[in-house]
């Protein structure tokens, strides 16, 4: 019989962590052999060993989307400006129109100013209550930059207390919460009449249920936290050096504010393009408002211009965060990080521009095929409508795997779209490396721990309210803006967090792949990784090859 080679299955069932600083493939595929200097030389773009952050100049991809895009835009803005040149400014009063059987049109009374009065002094009621508001919100903003801050620091530096700190809170906090407004519902008399106990019971016990679910998803996933602490602390560290990244990203998401208000303005006006016409019902005329044929289309073009421009900026601060941690990940000296992020603002809104529209593009189009799903469902036959979410849940699967750290690479190596989308798929095939774990559990722990701070300012907000200012039953629905604003700044950071692990991720991966180990303490940790299922297959083949 056939004796098998020692060395041989030791490089074979070798460990990734055994050899860290070589290919995790080069034990199980020989190496090439050297070519004449006069030889064609490999395509970069499917040398592995060529995979690494372009710094050089990049070419202008995805142009027809780039130019589409433009399309979308400036028929938006030449429109709108048309709507607002040529509104009808009594559109907003077309109700107070009546019909005039002398001259077979529409009139207006002179009494209407009185009745515009009339209504815009509801406006004025509760100005304490709106005043306090304004005021809680304020302060929430201007505390939510330091609490950020302070979020980060403590990621970087204590990053085991704090997730191992906030877990029993994710418990604790919905729990008090719902034992909160039951005990508070029963004894308020409004309250526990407008809702009945039975009603309360149930809204108990389901909360409750929902707690144990949430509860028993991180006693399953325990012995993952460990390894996520150690991901975090990776990420944490990495945004700390890098923290021109908390300027420009908000700078981005005012700029794309600032963007879409005169959109905003111009669906308003066009809204007012039109005329009052009688119209008769029953015998009886009266004066009805009827719009131009094509405002309609107009508010399709700028609605999608809107969202696929949304989605787009969601898409370049992601390559923005992605060019910038790669450059960090790969660089040698300190001169080349403090035009890092220069370089990946340039790329992102420069010749990587239509790369950023396609993906932006694609992420909309998935968000809004499936709420389309989601909304037609209720109206669909039984079996059909399983089998319209079977597909629809396949193509989203599909493309969340295809999608997944596409862009990331893409910031990397400036190559279009699907060729990124191609490369990422390779080079993770390649390593073995799965894109599931990284971006779940950390996910999950960070969106929690910010969870866990914007409810705690929540609690004290609804307290001071409550006691010292005195503002009653009012002081809840106040704390809850001021958690939801809280929420969505903490929101921010996770996010970015979010993005600088998924970067992180893909460096490894280039690492691993053409061996060479840029950042230790990310291989520290990043190889403890789990692989996919193929590496055991192609293992138990290997050896009969």
């Amino acid at each position: 019989m056939f004796q098998e080679d020692p060395t041989t299955k030791s490089s074979i069932f070798s460990t990734p962590s055994s050899s860290p600083t070589h290919p995790l493939l080069s034990k199980l595929y020989p190496p090439s052999l050297p070519t004449h200097p006069s030889s064609p030389q490999p395509d970069p773009e499917t040398d592995p060993a060529h995979i690494t952050y372009n710094h050089s100049p990049r070419p202008i991809k995805d142009l027809p989307f780039l130019i589409i895009f433009t399309l979308f835009v400036l028929s938006t803005f030449a429109l709108g400006i048309f709507s607002i040149i040529n509104h009808n400014p009594d559109s907003s009063y077309a109700f107070f129109y009546t019909y005039d059987t002398y001259t077979s049109s529409c009139i207006k009374p002179t009494n209407y100013n009185h009745s515009i009065s009339f209504l815009s002094s509801l406006f004025l009621e509760k100005s304490n209550l709106f005043e306090i508001l304004i005021w809680t919100l304020v302060i929430t903003v201007v505390l939510s930059i330091p609490f950020g801050f302070c979020l980060l620091f403590l990621l970087k530096h204590y990053t085991k207390f704090i997730v191992y700190g906030s877990l029993p809170f994710f418990v604790i906090v919905p729990i008090f919460v719902n034992v909160y407004w039951f005990v508070a519902c029963s004894v308020s008399s409004s309250c526990s009449q407008s809702f009945d106990l039975v009603y309360r019971i149930l809204v108990l016990v389901f909360v409750f249920v929902v707690i144990g679910i949430v509860l028993w998803i991180f006693v399953a996933n325990w012995h993952r936290v460990e390894l996520t602490v150690k991901i975090i602390r990776v990420a944490a560290n990495a945004l700390s050096q890098n923290l021109g990244l908390f300027g420009v990203l908000p700078a981005l998401s005012f700029g794309l504010v600032v963007y879409l208000v005169p959109v905003v303005v111009f669906l308003v006006f066009a809204k007012s393009n039109g005329k009052i016409v009688p119209r008769e019902k029953n015998g009886e005329f009266y004066c009805a408002w009827k719009q131009y044929g094509w405002v309609p289309a107009y508010y399709v073009m700028a609605i999608l211009t809107m969202l696929w421009s949304a989605s787009a900026m969601v898409e370049a601060q992601v390559y923005v965060i992605s060019g910038t941690i790669a450059q960090w990940y790969f660089s040698k000296n300190e001169a080349t990080l403090k035009r890092s992020l220069r370089n990946s603002l340039r790329n992102a809104f420069g010749p990587s521009f239509g790369t950023v529209c396609f993906s932006g593009l694609l992420r909309f189009f998935v968000r809004l095929v499936r709420s389309a799903v989601d909304n037609a469902k209720q109206d669909l036959p039984g079996i059909v409508d399983v089998v319209l979410r079977c597909c629809v849940n396949t193509f989203m699967a599909a493309f969340d795997f295809l999608n997944e750290f596409t862009i990331n690479l893409a910031a990397i190596t400036g190559e279009a779209y699907c060729t990124s989308a191609r490369m990422t798929y390779e080079l993770l095939s390649r390593n073995l490396l799965s894109a599931v774990f990284v971006e779940t559990v950390s996910t999950r722990v960070l969106s929690g721990i910010s969870f866990v701070f914007a409810a705690i300012y929540g609690i004290v907000v609804c307290a001071i309210l409550k006691g010292a200012i005195g503002t009653g039953n009012d002081s809840y629905f106040i704390a809850v803006m001021a958690w939801l604003l809280l929420l969505l700044v903490l929101g921010f950071v996770v996010q970015v967090l979010d993005n600088v692990i998924e970067t992180v991720y893909v460096c490894y991966a280039i690492d691993r792949d053409t061996g060479n180990v840029c950042k230790q303490e990310v291989h520290d940790v990043y190889v403890h990784l789990p692989i996919t299922r193929n590496h055991r297959s192609h293992i138990s083949r290997t050896p009969l090859a």
